[in-house]
């Protein structure tokens, strides 16, 4: 089932489904019984942008901070729920604009049910979330260990389940640390159900290696028109979460606005220092946002005119200086110290 094509479902002020656009989803790391860090955190990764947030809620403390966590943030807010039914109706009850539960772990049908209920009470959308790593064990026997059919069946058993309660206000997550049995687990999901689906590659590690193993499994997903709210899920800061999603979207064509930055990988013709130039370039240019277009950092004169043509704005360095060049064409020499306050001023005069 393409994004086009899936139900349309409302989480907060925002929607998701229908093939409106793919949004970014985020966690927090914070405690979020301490409000002031969770809210400080939430802030921060809405300006980055961040368009839906997840917090855990691990016990009824934390359920209840999240009536004043609600009040101080724009982005909807997702509860994470696990094993006990109680806190998923208290989060509700608090403010959530969405809960997060595997129905597998919170016990019997009644409190299923129980939570179901009070879903339909205040209108809120469930994520009915199967991770790999928490397959039931008659699947694993069924399927011959972990495999992305066994995860597909566990998340539709846990759908039907809900459905049968009268109930269809459903996202679906299924996710896995492995990149290709992710991959052909929403494949096959795509095929038997039209519930937005929650794409992301769980677990994925820290900065570097999660953000190439989200960037490939949800590239591949999402390319396929698979894929209605993402996460990239890094051991780190979070804010690094919701700038990988943003060009994993923008590289893809399914987000636009936001600087896009180019640069060489350097090479013994480079006379500058190319690598800290790019990096406060790259700095630099999330203060422009609201501008769609390309940046091209270059390292030598050789190649660096031709290869900065495409972009809008680019720097190709000289020894000790660079030439500034806009649409391909040259505006100036910079000396080398002078680049990156001169790309700046030109930024500003697109504004």
């Amino acid at each position: 089932m393409s994004r086009e094509r899936t139900r349309v479902i409302r989480i907060g002020d925002r929607v998701i489904g229908g093939g409106n656009p793919v949004l970014i989803q985020s966690m927090c790391n914070t405690k979020t019984q301490d409000v002031e860090a969770t809210v400080d955190q939430i802030k921060a990764l809405t300006e980055a942008g961040c368009d839906i947030i997840r917090v855990a809620v691990p016990d009824m403390e934390a359920a209840a901070a999240l009536k004043q966590i609600k009040k101080q943030i724009s982005i909807p807010l997702v509860a994470d729920i696990h094993f006990d039914y109680r806190l998923a109706i208290a989060a509700i009850e608090w403010g959530a604009d969405k809960i997060r539960i595997n129905p597998g772990n919170i016990g019997s049908a009644d409190r299923v049910r129980a939570v179901v209920e009070k879903a339909r009470e205040y209108d809120v959308p469930i994520r009915v979330g199967v991770n790999s790593g928490s397959l039931e064990k008659n699947l694993i026997e069924k399927y011959g260990g972990v495999t992305a059919e066994g995860i597909v069946e566990s998340a539709l058993q846990k759908v039907r389940m809900i459905e049968e309660l009268g109930y269809e206000n459903l996202v679906i997550s299924i996710k896995s640390s492995d990149v290709l049995m992710c991959i052909k687990a929403h494949q096959l999901i795509a095929g038997q159900s039209d519930y937005p689906l929650h794409v992301g590659i769980t677990e994925a590690g820290t900065y570097v290696s999660g953000t190439v193993k989200s960037s490939v499994g949800l590239g591949v997903i999402l390319y396929q028109g698979i894929g209605d709210t993402i996460r990239v899920s890094l051991t780190g800061d979070p804010v690094e979460e919701v700038k990988a999603a943003k060009l994993i979207l923008k590289t893809l064509g399914l987000r636009r606005g936001g600087v896009e930055v180019v640069s060489c990988p350097t090479c013994g013709r480079t006379r500058i220092d190319l690598i800290s130039l790019a990096n406060q370039v790259e700095k630099m240019v999330s203060e422009f946002d609201h501008l769609d277009i390309k940046v091209a950092v270059m390292g030598c004169v050789v190649n660096g005119p031709g290869e900065a043509r495409e972009a809008d704005l680019g720097i190709a360095g000289g020894i000790g200086e660079g030439l500034l060049m806009k649409k391909g064409e040259i505006i100036r020499k910079v000396p080398e110290e002078e680049l990156l306050n001169a790309l700046k001023e030109e930024l500003m005069k697109l504004q």
